[in-house]
């Protein structure tokens, strides 16, 4: 019998290559989508041949993790093996604008599940994942972070992800839930937004080069990260659901590089020098910055064989190939 997945944020980068390795595997995947007067289910739409051919194992639920009843109802009547809570208002430096609904959604959210998973009468045999988030360390307390490392937030990202975080602990350790944080430093993909720095990186490089574009303008540059492909991490996701027991992982590359870095790789890609077109402006800084973070993923490799295969370098370049790819076809109308 195949299982079932429901997986919360299943139009975003992470859900979607996500639902694409359960259905791979056989699973039958439901997906939590919010009600919009313009579509957003771009990362997805490639899927549809599971949602409507003969092999109909993809099926999309209107609901929001801000209503906990349409949450109760569905857990209750769709019976899902795993959960995977991938949903978030994820921009750090839109958080410090909008510090309520991120706390709502990206923590309270999270609380809303947990609640559901019990009400429902499912906790006994649902597993349950979290997704961390690498911004919990903030001002890092140890290098490299890792499972036991503090959490020091300094975004409301950030503090919301800390609930998130220890409530799943706490869930697990009083209702005996099988669920898993998985604490996710950052990972790219062609599939990341457009305002996220890496692909406003790689699109303005595509674009420059193809004469789209003059100058790309940017915040802090000297910000060190650990940057990893979004492909392999969600296969870490899943690994952490097949274990005899619960637990957080971190998953990483135990490198970290400047913004400035990403910019020469991606650059470079297409010959050109990223001196000669970025430009700095102060309102891409944040209130609080974090300085630094880089993964120690010896756990998540020891415990569950999962180790990252892409580095920093190679994910820029294929980001900024597939930006080159994505606007040749735009100026043909041919659909990405």
């Amino acid at each position: 019998m195949k299982k079932k997945a429901f997986v919360t944020g299943i139009t975003g980068q992470d859900g979607s290559y996500l639902t694409e390795l359960l259905l791979n595997k056989g699973y039958e995947v439901h997906g939590l989508v919010r009600r919009a007067s313009t579509m957003n289910r771009g990362r997805i739409d490639h899927l549809t041949s599971y949602e409507n051919g003969s092999d109909q194992r993809l099926f999309l639920h209107y609901g929001d993790l801000a209503d906990s009843v349409s949450l109760v109802k569905l857990l209750y009547s769709l019976q899902p093996d795993e959960i995977y809570n991938l949903a978030a208002q994820s921009h750090v430096r839109v958080s410090f604008d909008i510090p309520e609904y991120t706390a709502d959604i990206t923590g309270v959210g999270a609380a809303r599940i947990l609640e559901a998973i019990i009400e429902s009468g499912i906790g006994k045999k649902v597993r349950y994942y979290q997704a961390s988030s690498s911004e919990m360390f903030g001002k890092v307390q140890e290098v490299p972070q890792r499972e036991t490392t503090s959490l020091y937030p300094r975004s409301p990202y950030g503090c919301a992800k800390v609930f998130a975080h220890w409530l799943t602990i706490n869930y697990r350790e009083s209702y005996n839930l099988f669920a898993c944080s998985g604490i996710l430093f950052n990972h790219e993909s062609p599939r990341r937004g457009e305002s996220f720095v890496t692909r406003k990186i790689s699109l303005a490089a595509a674009r420059i080069k193809q004469g789209l574009q003059k100058e790309l303008i940017l915040g802090n540059l000297d910000s060190k990260r650990d940057w990893g492909f979004a492909k392999e991490y969600v296969e870490g996701m899943w690994l952490m659901l097949q274990q005899d027991k619960p637990d957080d992982y971190v998953l990483a590359t135990n490198e970290t590089h400047t913004i400035r870095a990403f910019l020469d790789a991606a650059f470079g890609r297409v010959n050109l020098d990223w001196r000669d077109y970025v430009k700095f402006d102060d309102r891409y800084l944040r209130p609080a910055e974090v300085d630094l973070l880089i993964g120690d993923y010896a756990k998540a490799k020891e415990h569950l064989g999962w180790e990252p295969k892409t580095r920093m370098k190679a994910l820029a370049e294929l980001m900024v190939d597939a930006d080159m790819d994505l606007i040749g076809k735009r100026s043909t109308g041919t659909p990405p």
